[in-house]
């Protein structure tokens, strides 16, 4: 057993409430934690699928008064969450208006069946069927 264990991926959002919203309505996550830090002007919310004990979770940070869309960059490639049934997921999420730039299908070199999508502040989101 390792003495280190995954906690969470942090990225940094524009819209708080839009991204809390993508990632609790559209994906099934909860709002785990929220708080505001006034010295630093930012917030910080975990979501997730459970408990931080026990599971890896999203920290969302949103940085007061940022009007700009943040860079991606080009070192940050994705989250991952899987899913059972991948084809019937991304049909629900594409009607309630969820980007999926990559449809589900094999991968090219073959392997799971899998999908993009984006989140409001254009993270990719891979879908891993399951």
């Amino acid at each position: 057993m390792s003495e280190f264990s995954m906690l969470h991926t942090m990225i940094r959002v524009k819209n708080l409430d839009k991204s809390i919203r993508f990632y609790c309505d559209n994906l099934g996550m909860k709002l785990l934690r929220k708080k505001d830090f006034p010295s630093g002007e930012f917030t910080l919310a975990f979501v997730g699928y459970g408990d931080e004990d026990n599971n890896t979770v999203i920290e969302l940070t949103h940085n007061w008064g940022r009007e700009e869309p943040y860079d991606l960059g080009n070192g940050f490639g994705h989250i991952a969450l899987g899913v059972k049934d991948i084809y019937g997921v991304c049909e629900k999420l594409e009607a309630q208006g969820v980007d999926v730039p990559r449809k589900p299908g094999p991968m090219k070199h073959g392997g799971a069946v899998i999908a993009f999508i984006k989140d409001p502040d254009g993270y990719m989101i891979e879908l891993i069927e399951r």
